[in-house]
């Protein structure tokens, strides 16, 4: 397999490729590609490399998976169902349904708030906009946590998974633009981000060498 991702520091989506690839723990070959460079570019006209024009895209062979949620079912029906989503039946109606919100919504969080796993910015001005995703967000970490959390381990539904992976680029926003949380969600944001994969994931970050101006304030 080899997975086709951008910056560490930068591109939410790739991270969430990425741990799902790790999490079903096949081998595969990472393939980096800067953000917003000519390589970048002519990466996006390639569809041998980027059919979408986007990342992440898994290569399994000659098949192609982009978009998080496609990759992580693709991962899923590989390796097994259990490894990404919960056994029992109302704990994964309800983890399908929230990672399916987290791929359609809070763009108001996403545009405001761009990933950015190398800064922090204390007291970061929030629109009502933002602070109403951070709500939302908020309440669903709760519902799942409050649910279905705590029986394997301290994340949304237990054990790491799908959700979690989800969500994975929204707790590295909250901790970078200092983001105020219920006690029960400031203490997911600190599980996630101990996850020796999300530790793997900052190393790597920290390591590049690039960086986006218009990311950087």
């Amino acid at each position: 397999m080899k997975l086709v991702i951008g910056n560490r520091r930068y591109s939410s989506w790739s991270l969430r490729g990425w741990l799902a690839a790790k999490l079903a723990d096949i081998p595969f070959e990472e393939v980096m590609i800067p953000l917003d460079t000519p390589e970048f570019t002519a990466a996006k006209a390639d569809a041998s490399l980027m059919p979408s024009g986007t990342v992440p895209v898994l290569w399994d062979g000659n098949v192609a998976v982009w978009e998080s949620l496609a990759i992580i079912d693709w991962l899923a029906d590989r390796v097994g169902r259990d490894v990404f989503w919960p056994k029992d039946n109302a704990a994964r109606a309800l983890a399908r349904s929230i990672a399916a919100e987290m791929h359609a919504g809070f763009a108001n969080l996403r545009r405001h708030c761009p990933m950015n796993t190398g800064r922090t910015y204390p007291s970061f001005p929030l629109t009502q906009e933002v602070e109403r995703d951070i709500g939302r967000i908020d309440a669903l970490w709760r519902e799942a946590l409050h649910g279905f959390g705590g029986e394997g381990g301290p994340f949304l539904f237990g054990a790491f998974g799908a959700a979690d992976i989800m969500y994975a680029p929204v707790v590295t926003r909250f901790r970078t633009y200092d983001v105020l949380l219920s006690d029960t969600s400031a203490a997911y944001v600190n599980a996630v981000l101990a996850h020796p994969l999300m530790q793997d994931w900052y190393a790597g970050a920290d390591a590049e060498d690039w960086r986006l101006d218009r990311i950087e304030y």
